[in-house]
């Protein structure tokens, strides 16, 4: 099998070199392409008809939403603390 890349890397690495202030961190969202990839693996995985490729990408999504997060919450205590 191959190694899958889910698209919102190359989304959150376009962001990022962007070098965005605080604020426009914790407004991110990921574009509309990508929430609805997120929602069709979603009713895949409840569905129990995920590809080993789609389990690979939707774990991608787990890592790539977790960091996201972590990031905001670092950004808005940048924030608050200026």
């Amino acid at each position: 099998m191959e190694t899958v890349h889910a698209p919102i890397f190359a989304e959150i690495y376009e962001f990022l070199v962007s070098a965005p202030t605080p604020e426009q961190i914790v407004a991110f969202q990921p574009s509309e392409a990508i929430q609805n990839r997120v929602r069709e693996l979603l009713a895949a995985n409840r569905d129990n008809r995920l590809t080993p490729d789609d389990r690979t990408e939707l774990d991608q999504f787990e890592t790539i939403n977790h960091f996201m997060s972590m990031l905001k919450i670092y950004a808005r205590k940048r924030l608050i603390t200026k």
